[in-house]
């Protein structure tokens, strides 16, 4: 879903600064097998430079109340958000509870620990 600024008016987002934007939208998930991601919109990003303060938000099941977007500019332009306009997304997703268990060494593999770039690029 896209989450749009509540703002009063107009907000300048003048160059290489973050502000914390309000949604206006409270949530609660309350279920601990989910949580929300919110992701950028490439178009703002691409086009002029704005992205998340911290570049992927994660919502915890247990978070309640309204949800804020740290927008930067990563411009060398200040950047005009209007007041309602679409600014992030948010997506739910499941959650993996991961269960670990403590070895020594692993079952070999093909690739074992060759890591960046091992795979090839096509």
């Amino acid at each position: 879903m896209d989450l749009r600024a509540l703002t009063e008016g107009d907000l300048l987002i003048k160059a290489g600064q973050s502000q914390l934007i309000p949604t206006g939208f409270a949530m609660h998930i309350k279920d601990p097998t989910v949580c929300a991601v919110v992701l950028p919109r490439s178009g703002l990003g691409f086009k002029h430079g704005i992205v998340l303060g911290n570049l992927t938000g994660l919502i915890d099941a247990d978070y309640q109340g309204q949800l804020y977007v740290p927008l930067w500019n990563r411009s060398s332009e200040d950047f005009l958000l209007h007041e309602g306009e679409r600014m992030a997304q948010l997506v739910f997703l499941p959650v993996i509870r991961a269960e670990f268990t403590q070895v020594t060494e692993f079952t070999p593999s093909a690739r074992a620990t060759a890591g960046f770039g091992s795979t090839g690029s096509r």
